[in-house]
């Protein structure tokens, strides 16, 4: 059974998202058994090597990967979770993307899907399909929807990969202030929590 997330600091009481029991991972390869855990408010780590379970353990939480065993009590306000890498994805706009998201997120914010798209230099891509985007530009379009969506809980997955310096630091600015958010929560998949982050809970999975 792996261990739940340890607190490093003080934490909102009431889980917003919680794990019980749950097993599972992709087709015939389980890597999570019997996680129970459960995140409140603020900025989580989920931390591990390669292979270790990270983004299984993301898509599981997100109802992405059937569990084998267990379940998922997820919250009233959504969960965020998008995984644009695949070539289905190729020939959608950047802005038909959002657009296509933005409908299943209420909470979608306007505001700051336009401040992210300037902080992040993607205005100019906005009307480009996917596969004509850099895999760090095709990283911003995932990163600017995941964090305007308004979800309660957002998951992302190593979210620093293949930016360059400038948008990793608007990412890490965002990520800081989402950290005192009173009533939702970000749980970050990565190898390492970056040590300017302050974090409500670390899990450490294990090959």
């Amino acid at each position: 059974m792996l261990p739940s997330p340890t607190p490093t600091g003080s934490a909102a009481c009431a889980p917003l998202l919680v794990a019980h029991q749950l097993s599972g991972g992709p087709p015939d390869h389980v890597v999570i058994h019997q996680l129970n855990a459960a995140w409140s408010a603020g900025l989580h780590w989920i931390c591990g090597d390669e292979g270790c379970g990270k983004t299984s353990l993301l898509r599981l939480l997100a109802g992405d990967l059937p569990a084998q065993s267990g379940r998922v009590q997820a919250p009233p306000g959504g969960v965020f979770w998008v995984n644009l890498k695949g070539k289905e994805h190729d020939p959608t706009t950047v802005q038909g993307c959002w657009q296509q998201l933005q409908a299943s997120y209420p909470h979608w914010q306007v505001e700051l899907q336009q401040e992210l798209e300037a902080a992040l230099d993607m205005a100019q891509h906005r009307h480009k399909p996917l596969y004509m985007l850099s895999t760090g530009s095709r990283q911003k379009v995932m990163l600017v929807a995941a964090l305007a969506s308004g979800a309660t809980v957002t998951l992302l997955d190593q979210p620093f990969v293949s930016l360059d310096q400038l948008s990793i630091r608007v990412v890490k600015d965002f990520l800081s202030e989402a950290s005192q958010h009173p009533s939702r929560a970000w749980i970050v998949a990565d190898y390492e929590v970056p040590h300017e982050l302050t974090v409500t809970s670390v899990l450490h999975l294990t090959n």
